[in-house]
């Protein structure tokens, strides 16, 4: 299992668990994870859902095995794993449970994506960021909306056209991270969230949710769809096809040559 989930006390706690590949998603984990917050969100016995990982690291992103088979696949392959990926951003994003980050270790390109859709993030200061994809020829199409909403879209700009690495303290500056606490207290803040989230009652916890999302510009079906033809096309460009391969091939590509 590259995911496990316990139950305690009226909280999910979702950990990825792949930590030889520091974490990094493929299909199988993008559908454990979707089917995951569904059924907690679905739960009566659950409150909240906690996110975190195993290992030294959040998430690299994406695993190689997957990005190889990708390369492979036919333009409607390739759509409906874009597809899969934007699904499990929005099902996060309007889980009607409220959701906690627990960012132990660095986080890269779509693992960013899984903190910006939590309600609440927490980190340590040795975490670091970086959102990649434009070095591969591709670019972060389905994490984002959920990036702009975070961090603004000036912002977003800087870090995605770049893909340079930011700190901790970064991403609390720029509203990826809510909090930077020390690895020893990284437990003690999620629990200290929980507390104060068990101060009220869980109808109006997702009433609060579905406000927030009323009065803020939706992230609706259209975008959603929008993201993931965009990056499905990114992928089987000529930049996409060379960028990935000199990934694997662990080697520049062209345009770094």
């Amino acid at each position: 299992m590259s995911l496990l989930v316990v139950h305690h006390e009226g909280t999910a706690f979702l950990t990825l668990d792949r930590p030889a590949l520091h974490n990094a998603f493929d299909d199988n984990l993008i559908r454990d994870l979707t089917t995951a917050f569904t059924d907690a969100g679905h739960d009566p016995a659950t409150r909240f859902i906690v996110l975190g990982a195993s290992g030294t690291t959040f998430s690299a992103g994406a695993d190689l095995s997957w990005m190889r088979r990708m390369a492979a696949y036919t333009p409607a392959e390739n759509l409906a794993d874009a597809r899969a990926l934007a699904n499990l951003m929005h099902v996060i994003d309007l889980c009607p449970k409220p959701t906690i980050a627990r960012v132990h270790g660095s986080a890269f390109a779509g693992a960013i994506g899984l903190i910006a859709c939590c309600d609440i993030a927490v980190g340590v200061p040795a975490a670091q960021f970086a959102i990649t994809e434009v070095r591969l020829g591709l670019i972060p199409a389905v994490i984002s909306p959920y990036l702009v909403r975070a961090m603004g879209a000036r912002a977003a700009r800087r870090w995605i056209l770049t893909g340079e690495r930011f700190s901790a303290e970064e991403a609390m500056a720029l509203g990826l991270l809510h909090e930077v606490v020390e690895p020893e207290e990284l437990d003690a803040a999620v629990h200290r969230h929980l507390d104060s989230l068990r101060l009220a009652p869980p109808g109006a916890l997702a009433a609060a949710k579905r406000i927030v999302e009323m009065v803020d510009r939706p992230i609706n079906e259209a975008v959603i769809e929008a993201t993931a033809q965009e990056i499905a096309t990114a992928r089987i460009a000529p930049e996409g096809r060379k960028g990935i391969a000199a990934f694997l091939e662990k080697r520049k590509p062209d345009w770094q040559a």
